[in-house]
């Protein structure tokens, strides 16, 4: 995992802590488990993470409105998103025991900063406390249901309900109504053409539920782009909340 050096001492780690779903579940005696190597790192948009077929040397836990999209490359050069990943969760070798080479690259897709802890300190506060274990654990089942969800949506729904979904989400990852997003970029996460994502992005707007300015996309209305929004939204917030919860041991602790 190459991390690009924009390194800054602000936000504080106190934010990193505070940001992050999986993180602001952890007493001050884990966080001290997770040692004192953990830096603050700020991303920008196209920012590559983690290659496909590196060896994951670092954990990154976003939060800042930080969003990282996870990517299939597939032969003729196309690729597409397969996971996002914000606040909710972490990047690179969390769910896996030890430095592993990655199956998928990891681009910035919204900016922002993240948490940076290198894998040897991940693996042995996993050993040291049950919390973090499990935390881990529950966290590898919310990804992967995210996975199958968008797998399912992909195949069966038709991309206005597919855009307005993938919105959806970055608008909660980016706590924020403003996405800094091309459509060009958007169309390569939904795996089609541009000029599609144009007359969905052309759609929604007239329908007054976003605004698209150069480099940017404004969301105007939440409750219309959950009506136009597949019910796979829905069933992914639902599951994690099922998983994780707000403590981490899942809705029904």
């Amino acid at each position: 995992m190459n991390i690009p050096l924009h390194m800054s001492a602000e936000p504080s780690l106190d934010a990193a802590f505070a940001g992050n779903r999986l993180l602001a579940t952890l007493s001050q005696e884990e966080r001290a488990l997770l040692g004192s190597d953990i830096e603050v790192v700020n991303l920008g948009v196209g920012d590559t993470v983690l290659e496909t077929g590196s060896i994951t040397k670092h954990s990154l836990f976003p939060f800042d409105g930080l969003m990282i999209s996870l990517r299939r490359e597939l032969s003729g050069g196309r690729s597409v998103e397969v996971a996002a990943i914000g606040r909710e969760g972490a990047v690179g070798g969390i769910i896996s025991c030890g430095a592993a080479p990655a199956f998928t690259q990891a681009v910035v897709q919204l900016p922002g900063s993240a948490a940076l802890i290198p894998m040897p300190a991940v693996e042995k506060a996993k050993l040291q406390s049950e919390h973090i274990r499990n935390l881990f654990c529950r966290y590898s089942d919310a990804l992967l249901a995210q996975v199958m969800q968008s797998v399912a949506c992909n195949a069966f729904h038709p991309i206005e309900a597919r855009a307005a979904r993938w919105l959806l989400h970055a608008q909660d990852r980016a706590a924020s109504d403003r996405l800094e997003l091309t459509q060009e970029s958007l169309a390569g996460l939904l795996g089609v053409q541009r000029t599609t994502v144009n007359a969905v992005a052309r759609v929604l707007q007239e329908q007054g539920l976003i605004a698209y300015r150069r480099g940017a996309i404004q969301v105007i209305d939440r409750p219309g782009l959950l009506r136009v929004s597949c019910d796979c939204y829905q069933a992914i917030e639902d599951h994690f909340h099922a998983v994780l919860g707000p403590d981490g041991r899942g809705a029904a602790s």
